[in-house]
């Protein structure tokens, strides 16, 4: 059997408040599959950020693993973190943070170029993303002359642009309203199903999470599956 696209092994994060520590992860582990979605469910402050910012390379765990497609990652250095996260790892957000000065088609482009492909190809291959979320008509637009539910199908083209194996989503739906996060939601579904992305969403909205593969959450610490 292949190795899961993302593991987490006995993580531990703690911050310092003053002279309190606070415990975040305490002995996390999780386990994320290619083509499953997964939803990370539990209320702010539960640690669901940190559990995404550690998994995404963005912050070091104080102990504990992280494997990617099975490789051990916590202590790479710098540059190497930022090389394979580049490579592997595509990150939704609530807001978009597109860049407004430039076409949803450029957004998308953007990244492709930064890892190096030429611009010919980095535009086919964000024609292809845009089409597939049904947004090729928009491509030529800012994200200010797009809706709500335009500009979050365009940051997820420009989180999978770079066909990354991992797909991790902080609260995607969480600023639009039901009908557009449906629409959402299901142009993400698609893609994770179609390219066997391996996705971890946070939500805080449980009818989207029941339909996801399966549902975690953070207790004391620690990942807990939900039945």
């Amino acid at each position: 059997m292949s190795a899961p696209a993302l593991k987490l092994s006995q993580v531990e994060r703690h911050y310092r408040q003053g002279d309190t520590r606070l415990d975040i992860l305490c002995g996390a582990d999780v386990a994320l599959w290619p083509g499953e979605a997964v939803a990370l469910v539990g209320p702010s402050g539960a640690g669901k950020s940190t559990l995404l910012h550690v998994a995404g390379l963005l912050e070091k765990p104080d102990s504990g693993e992280i494997f990617i497609e099975g490789t051990k990652t916590a202590y790479m250095s710098d540059d190497a973190r930022t090389a394979l996260r580049r490579m592997t790892i595509g990150f939704v957000y609530q807001f978009h943070h597109l860049l407004p000065e430039f076409s949803a088609e450029e957004n998308v482009i953007l990244p492709q170029l930064i890892r190096g492909l030429g611009r010919g190809e980095a535009q086919r291959r964000a024609g292809e993303l845009l089409d597939y979320l049904g947004l090729l008509p928009r491509r030529t637009h800012r994200p200010a002359e797009l809706s709500g539910g335009e500009q979050q199908r365009v940051a997820i083209a420009r989180a999978v642009a770079n066909a990354p194996r991992i797909l991790l989503a902080d609260e995607p739906t969480g600023n639009l309203d039901p009908h557009t996060a449906e629409h959402v939601f299901d142009a993400m579904m698609a893609l994770v199903r179609a390219t066997r992305l391996g996705a971890l969403v946070a939500t805080h909205n449980m009818d989207l999470a029941a339909r996801m593969d399966r549902r975690v959450t953070l207790r004391d610490g620690k990942v807990v599956e939900l039945s």
